[in-house]
């Protein structure tokens, strides 16, 4: 099992549990008590978890993830701004990954036939949207999560693994100077994480609400994409642009 698949099932477990012991953690993952000790100080480390005596505990800070009906009611004029300055990015021919969400859902207005876009996505809706468009669309096969249409699970995550990409456009539910750039659900970040990791360039869409904050899992470092935003506060905004290129459409 690769470090990350370990790390993710770590977490999904303690979200799932609150607490849970290191013995249990080497029998679930038949895993050495020192590969689990390191796995839970990196995670430590990157604020997604709290280690106790014996094991480790769900911090207690991050955000809940709403469903989809709430994302797309929320902060609708700046994710449309988001979106449509993110979809003049793409060239004739571009092979792309468009991540679940309400930011990336947003763009498929934007996307011309003429374009002859390949497009790779985990979401149900997005897919619908893309034929109706006349695009060219693998949707990852899977389980599907109701309350984000996205699909999940290892049947999706083998079938993207071979894929590569000219550019990735993710959702984030947290983008933070320490934590990194962040989601809630572990199985959605492994298909965020290695679609920004197999991509020429990964573009995260996020709104101003979305900075300092921290959700579950980390799934990308902040130098490791591009952000698209509508503004950044100026208190934060040259902290954030010495970690990564920030795109802002409403400044």
């Amino acid at each position: 099992m690769l470090t990350v698949e370990r790390q993710q099932k770590i977490l999904k477990i303690i979200q799932e549990q609150n607490i849970v012991k290191l013995q249990e953690l080497t029998q679930l993952l038949d895993a050495s008590e020192s590969t689990i000790r390191r796995d839970l100080q990196e995670l430590e480390d990157q604020q997604l978890l709290e280690r106790i005596h014996g094991g480790a505990k769900k911090v207690q800070h991050f955000v809940l993830e709403p469903d989809m009906n709430q994302k797309t009611k929320a902060h609708l004029v700046e994710k449309q701004k988001i979106a449509q300055y993110a979809a003049t990015l793409l060239q004739p021919d571009d092979v792309c990954y468009l991540d679940a969400g309400t930011t990336t859902l947003a763009m498929i207005p934007y996307l011309h036939a003429e374009l002859r876009l390949k497009v790779v996505t985990n979401s149900v809706q997005h897919a619908a949207q893309l034929i109706e468009r006349n695009i060219q669309t693998i949707i990852l096969g899977g389980s599907i999560k109701l309350s984000t249409h996205a699909t999940l699970g290892q049947a999706a995550l083998q079938q993207l693994r071979p894929f590569h990409f000219t550019k990735a456009f993710i959702g984030a539910n947290g983008i933070d100077l320490s934590a990194g750039i962040t989601t809630p659900d572990p199985e959605e970040a492994i298909l965020k994480q290695i679609a920004c990791q197999q991509a020429q360039r990964a573009f995260i869409l996020a709104d101003a609400s979305k900075f300092q904050k921290v959700t579950f899992t980390k799934f990308a470092d902040l130098a490791a994409v591009e952000i698209i935003t509508d503004s950044l506060q100026d208190a934060k905004r040259q902290a954030y642009l010495a970690e990564t290129t920030i795109r802002e459409v409403s400044r």
